[in-house]
C-alpha cells in the first residue's frame, strides 16, 4: 500500500502527500469536502502485489488495513467478467472502527430533511468505481488497468456516476495533480441540502442536481433552473442523484417484478449472479429502490467477491442465511451459496421480439454449478397476483417506441403505489395508537403510546386495508404476517415510534410552557418534586434544543421563564445547587 493512505488526524488541504502550513480555524478542515465525499482512492494493478492502493486524497484521510484491502479487491472486476475497455460499477462495505471525521456530528442537519432512503450511512461506506482495462505495450502484463474510486456515505449513484465519466479520464492520464484539482474544487460546493437545487463546478462543467427532500412528492422531476441563470458553460442538469433506470435494470425481470418486490419488503436473503460487476451492481440498487420509500433495512453488497471481509460469514451454513442482496459474478458462488433460498441469474441483455427475454422461475434444485442458467430459482410463491395491466402497457410502450425514461417513471409509480398502498394501513392504525392532545396535561407525566397489537391491526384490514387504494388481489393478510417478521417491520415500527415518542414530549413541553398556574402547582409541593421538576424540564430543554423534539423557538424562551421562577422559588442553598457561578 501507498504511505499516502497512512493514517492520521485529517489537516488542512494542501499538496498530496503533504499538509497545508495554515489549517482554517472557523471550520474543519475538508469540510465541504467531506459533506459529499470521504475520500478519492486510485487502486492499480502491481504484478507483486495485486491490486494496489495507489493514491488516497486527502492524502491523510484514515482507512483501516481491512478497509483498504475491500476497496483495492471490489474496485477491480473478478477475471470472470472479462471487462474491457472503461466500466462503471459501485459496492458497499462496512465501516470499521475508527474516529469519525468532524463532519459526522453534523449528519442531522442533512438526515433530518432528507428521504429516510437517502440519508447519510452511519455504518457502511459506497464505493463508486470507474474502472479502465486496455491493451498496453508498455506494461509487462501487456494491459493497464487501474480504478478511479469515489468513497462517500451519500447513496447518489447517477451523481458520482456523472462525476467520474468526467473526471477520470484525465486523471488517468495526469493523476496526481488533476486528482489534487478535483478535490479543491469539491472543497468549494456548497453542502448538500435537502429540498435544494445547486450548482456543482468540476473540471470546467457545471452539474445541477437537486438534493431530494422529506416533503417532495415522489415524482419530482428535473431540478429548475436556479438563480445562476447564465451561467457559462451551461450547466449538465441531472433529473436525479439517485434514480437508476428502473425499465433497463429490470428489462429481464418485469414478468418477475411482483415477486420480487415481495421478496425485498421480507428481507429476505437473495443472491443476483451477472456476467459483470455493472449488471449485479445495477440490478442490486434497483432491487433495494423498490420500496421507495420505506427505508431498506437489511444489508446488501451490490458488489461481493470471494475476497470480501465478510465472506465466511455471508457463506457460512451453520446457521440460516443472512438478510442479505448480494451481487456476484464469480459462478463459483452457485456452488457456495446453494442453501440461499433465492437466487437469481441474468444473463447479458437480449432482445426477443419486442419484449426483453424474460428469464423463468425454477426450483433450487435445479441450479447447476458451471453452467446456470438465466432464471429466478426460489420456491417463494407470491401473496399477490401479477399485474398483467402493467406489462400489457410496457409491451405496448415498446412497440410505440416509448422512451424508456417513461417507461421507468411507470414503472417506478407502480413499485411506489404499491408500497405505500401496503404501508398506508400501518401508518394509519399506528396513528390511532397516540394518546388523544387532550389528555397531555401539564403537571402529569404524559400517557403512553399504545402497544401495536398485530391481531388489531389484521381486523382493522377489512374496513381499512390496501384494497382501497391498490387494484392488485391476493393474499394480503399473509403478506402482513410474513412482514412482521421481517427487518423492514422492526425498522418501521422502530422509527415511526421514536417519532411519535417525540412528538409526545413535544407536545407535553408545550402544555407545561402554556400553563399559566405554576405558582399555584408549587404551593402544596414538595422541594423534592419541585427540583425534580426544574431537571426535567432542563432535560425536555437540551433534548429541544439539539433539535430531537419539535418545538417552536418561542415555547423554549417560556420554558426557561418557567425554570427561573421555580429556581427563584427554592432555598438560597438549593438555589446554589441548581444554577452554580
Amino acid at each position: 500500500m501507498d504511505p499516502l493512505s497512512g493514517a492520521g488526524p485529517r489537516r488542512a488541504r494542501g499538496r498530496l502527500g503533504a499538509a497545508s502550513p495554515g489549517a482554517r480555524a472557523a471550520t474543519a478542515p475538508w469540510a465541504r469536502f467531506s459533506a459529499w465525499l470521504e475520500c478519492v482512492c486510485v487502486v492499480t494493478f502491481d504484478l507483486e502485489l495485486g491490486q494496489a492502493l495507489e493514491l488516497v486524497y486527502p492524502s491523510d484521510f484514515r482507512l483501516t488495513d481491512k478497509e483498504k484491502s475491500s476497496i483495492c479487491y471490489l474496485s477491480f472486476p473478478d477475471s470472470h467478467s472479462g471487462c474491457l475497455g472503461d466500466t462503471q460499477f459501485s459496492f458497499r462495505i462496512r465501516q470499521c472502527g475508527r474516529q469519525k471525521s468532524p463532519w459526522h456530528a453534523e449528519d442531522w442537519h442533512y438526515n433530518s430533511g432528507a428521504p429516510v432512503s437517502l440519508q447519510r450511512e452511519p455504518a457502511h461506506y459506497f464505493g463508486y468505481v470507474y474502472f479502465r482495462q486496455v491493451k498496453d505495450s508498455s506494461v509487462k502484463r501487456g494491459y493497464f488497468q487501474k480504478s478511479l474510486v469515489l468513497v462517500s456515505r451519500l447513496p447518489f449513484v447517477r451523481l458520482f456516476q456523472a462525476l467520474l465519466s468526467l473526471i477520470a479520464p484525465e486523471c488517468f492520464d495526469k493523476l496526481a495533480p488533476c486528482l489534487e484539482a478535483v478535490c479543491n474544487e469539491i472543497d468549494q460546493w456548497p453542502a448538500p441540502m435537502p429540498g435544494q437545487t445547486l450548482n456543482l463546478p468540476v473540471m470546467g462543467v457545471v452539474l445541477q442536481v437537486h438534493v431530494p427532500s422529506r416533503v417532495d412528492r415522489p415524482e419530482h422531476g428535473p431540478p429548475k433552473q436556479c438563480s445562476h441563470e447564465n451561467l457559462l458553460p451551461a450547466p449538465v442538469v441531472l433529473t436525479s442523484v439517485h434514480e437508476l433506470d428502473l425499465f433497463r435494470c429490470f428489462q429481464p425481470v418485469l414478468t418477475h417484478v411482483q415477486t420480487l418486490w415481495e421478496l425485498m419488503l421480507l428481507g429476505e436473503p437473495l443472491v443476483v449472479l451477472a456476467p459483470s460487476p455493472a449488471m449485479s451492481s445495477e440490478m442490486v440498487l434497483a432491487l433495494i429502490s423498490c420500496l421507495q420509500p420505506l427505508k431498506f433495512c437489511c444489508d446488501y453488497r451490490p458488489y461481493f467477491t470471494i475476497h470480501d471481509s465478510e465472506f465466511k460469514e455471508f457463506t457460512t451454513r451453520t446457521q440460516a442465511p443472512p438478510n442479505v442482496v448480494l451481487g456476484v459474478t464469480n459462478p463459483f458462488f452457485i456452488k457456495t451459496l446453494q442453501h440461499w433460498p433465492h437466487i437469481l441469474r441474468v444473463g447479458e441483455p437480449k432482445m426477443s421480439g419486442d419484449l426483453p427475454k424474460q428469464v423463468k422461475l425454477k426450483k433450487p434444485s435445479r441450479l447447476k454449478t458451471l453452467d446456470t442458467k438465466p432464471g429466478l430459482y426460489t420456491t417463494y410463491s407470491a401473496h399477490l397476483h401479477r399485474d398483467k395491466a402493467l406489462l400489457k402497457r410496457l409491451l405496448k410502450g415498446l412497440q410505440k417506441k416509448r422512451p424508456w425514461d417513461t417507461q421507468t417513471a411507470l414503472l417506478r409509480r407502480h413499485l411506489l403505489e404499491l408500497t405505500q398502498s401496503f404501508i398506508i394501513p400501518l401508518e394509519h392504525y399506528m396513528a390511532s395508537l397516540m394518546p388523544l392532545q387532550k389528555s397531555i396535561t401539564p403537571w402529569k407525566t404524559p400517557p403512553q403510546i399504545r402497544p401495536f397489537r398485530q391481531d388489531d391491526f389484521l381486523r382493522s384490514l377489512e374496513h381499512a386495508g390496501p384494497q382501497l387504494t391498490c387494484i392488485l388481489k391476493g393474499d394480503w393478510l399473509g403478506l402482513y404476517r410474513r412482514f412482521f417478521k421481517s427487518p423492514h417491520f422492526d425498522g418501521w415500527y422502530r422509527q415511526r415510534h421514536k417519532e411519535m415518542a417525540q412528538k409526545l414530549e413535544a407536545l407535553h413541553l408545550e402544555a407545561i410552557c402554556e400553563a399559566q398556574n405554576i405558582e399555584t402547582w408549587m404551593k402544596d409541593k414538595s422541594e423534592v418534586e419541585v427540583v425534580d421538576l426544574v431537571l426535567k424540564l432542563r432535560e425536555k430543554l437540551v433534548q429541544a434544543q439539539g433539535h430531537q423534539l419539535p418545538v417552536k423557538e418561542a415555547a423554549l424562551q417560556r420554558a426557561q421563564l418557567h425554570i427561573e421562577t421555580v429556581i427563584g422559588s427554592l432555598p438560597k442553598d438549593l438555589q446554589a445547587v441548581l444554577c452554580p457561578p
